[in-house]
């Protein structure tokens, strides 16, 4: 029986498991990758492009922001998730620079990918590539400008810098003196507190009226007419429990057989309620937020003692408002004391329908961004959100670069002469990594609408005499001192960036075998597979199956 076995595969794996291994497996990984960033190149640079997403109930979301597009896009791909980890990673590690980070990953492994087709070695390439990319680190700290973090001018074109391109860029000047000044709130000591910076937005005015409140915004009303509208010097209490009639835990059935029976049952509902005003009554609150409900009969007792309440709200709202009233929130009001009761002001806007909640001493602050649709108010949302983030970190950094495709430039040119000295079939893979770094003045110039190799000639040129800030004005068109045109961007990202891609694209390139236990397709057929810039090309991981 053995001698009749020799020359056959052991089969040792089920019916509907698959396998890819060695270059098939190499070639898929990297494919897959590539068409996650070749979906979101186009979004990059001030003159990007904007996706529509349309998700699986029909909602749309119209965004230039990576991290935005990939988390939305339905991908069902092991590598192409991997991707998309970089990007969520840059975003929460720098708050921008996400389609930076993915664009350059697959440029990376296109690069990996001609150097693996020579017959070196993924390991060779693996070890360039890490050897680089601590290179591009350090050179990055060495081109970096240290900043005054109260240099206010220099943080508004860093916020500029991050808006340009996006919805927020029409009136960037007003949103990022408001960014700006809310960052410097809620710092101290160089130490960013973002948990004190809330974002609200509302429809049916410009983003120009967008303004920046003292304390928070409540988007509710009265739950009763009766009630004051505003309170000043109030007595603030934060509820997250619900001023109803408590219900039992177990189904209960009530048989009633007289009228008197009904009125009594009735009154003591009526009691119950009467006693859980009175219990705020004692603490000494006169303005109750509640995160639940409030039952009718309660809201009539609430007025009557002339309490402002208001129910239903949201819990990111209770939460912000205990930081800036720097206050409890109660979850048993038989345990509400007066101690758990909060000064501020409460005021009422009848023009936005809004209450404006300010504490005594807390130096929360909340972003009122206005627009005309939902659509520009979410787009305009994510903007401010990545500039938000992006002033915070220069102001706890301290580092900047000039931007429009200066650093990456300046670091290719540093990393070309480091090639020099690295011995062995690793040097191909640093020179490698240099011309991905390029992609990003590449990408910027075609984006623009302008050619792309006399750009990349024109910045190399500069840099070679010496020019470490020169980048591409895709404004001006022109190649000149990107820091003094105002476009400036945190150090801190960069180096996330080249980190982030750099172990992403290793990662792939390690991998030389895939086993999958069911079907490794995701060819979803014509109608779903050709959506979001060519997703469908990862659907030639459906071949993988031939493999065995």
């Amino acid at each position: 029986m053995s001698q009749r076995m020799q020359g056959q595969p052991m089969i040792v794996m089920s019916e509907d498991s698959q396998r890819v291994k060695d270059k098939d497996a190499q070639e898929h990984n990297i494919t897959a990758a590539r068409a996650v960033a070749d979906a979101v190149r186009s979004t990059l640079g001030p003159k990007g492009m904007d996706k529509m997403l349309v998700d699986s109930m029909g909602d749309v979301t119209i965004t230039n922001d990576g991290v935005t597009i990939l988390k939305e896009m339905d991908i069902d791909n092991p590598t192409a998730e991997m991707i998309i980890e970089v990007a969520e990673t840059q975003e929460d590690e720098a708050g921008d620079g996400t389609t930076t980070a993915v664009a350059v990953t697959g440029e990376l492994l296109k690069s990996a990918e001609d150097l693996l087709e020579q017959d070196i070695h993924p390991t060779a390439v693996i070890k360039g590539f890490h050897l680089a990319s601590e290179k591009a680190r350090e050179e990055i700290d060495d081109i970096a400008e240290d900043i005054d973090t109260d240099d206010e001018d220099l943080l508004r074109k860093v916020a500029e810098t991050s808006m340009t391109g996006k919805g927020a860029e029409l009136n960037k000047e007003r949103l990022s003196e408001i960014i700006v000044d809310a960052v410097q709130q809620v710092t101290v000591e160089d130490t960013v507190d973002m948990e004190f910076i809330n974002i609200e937005t509302q429809t049916g005015h410009s983003a120009g009226e967008s303004e920046l409140l003292e304390g928070a915004i409540v988007d509710k009303d009265p739950v009763h007419d009766n009630m004051p509208k505003s309170v000043e010097d109030a007595n603030v209490l934060l509820l997250n429990e619900a001023i109803e009639v408590e219900e039992t835990d177990v189904d209960t059935e009530i048989s009633i057989n007289d009228p008197d029976q009904l009125q009594n049952f009735l009154d003591q509902e009526e009691k119950q309620l009467k006693e859980k005003v009175e219990q705020i009554k004692e603490t000494g609150a006169d303005v109750v937020f509640c995160q639940k409900g409030i039952d009718d009969m309660a809201q009539h007792y609430l007025a009557k003692e002339d309490i402002l309440a208001v129910r239903r709200v949201k819990k990111s709202d209770v939460q912000f408002l205990r930081e800036v009233l720097d206050t409890d929130i109660v979850s048993d009001l038989d345990s509400a004391t007066e101690d758990h009761v909060a000064t501020g002001n409460v005021t009422r806007d009848e023009d936005d329908e809004m209450f404006y909640v300010e504490g005594e001493d807390s130096h929360g602050v909340t972003l009122l961004l206005r627009g005309s649709t939902d659509h520009v108010v979410d787009e305009l949302e994510r903007g401010v959100t990545d500039a938000l983030d992006v002033v915070a970190q220069t102001v706890s950094d301290g580092r900047v670069v000039a931007g429009g495709g200066a650093i990456e430039v300046e670091l290719a040119s540093r990393l070309r002469d480091y090639a020099d000295g690295v011995e062995g079939r690793e040097q191909l893979a640093v020179e490698a990594f240099a011309d991905s770094l390029e992609l990003v003045p590449r990408v910027l110039a075609e984006n623009a609408g302008l050619d792309s190799i006399d750009t990349l000639v024109d910045l190399r040129a500069a840099h070679e005499g010496g020019d470490v800030r020169a980048g591409l004005n895709v404004f001006s068109t022109e190649v000149e001192d990107t820091f003094d045109a105002g476009v400036v961007e945190p150090a801190h990202a960069k180096e996330q960036a080249v980190s982030s891609a750099t172990e992403a694209a290793n990662l792939v390139l390690k991998i030389d075998d895939i086993i999958s236990a069911g079907e490794l397709s995701t060819d979803k057929g014509d109608d779903e597979a050709g959506g979001a810039g060519g997703m469908g090309g990862m659907g030639g991981m459906g071949g993988m199956g031939g493999a065995m």
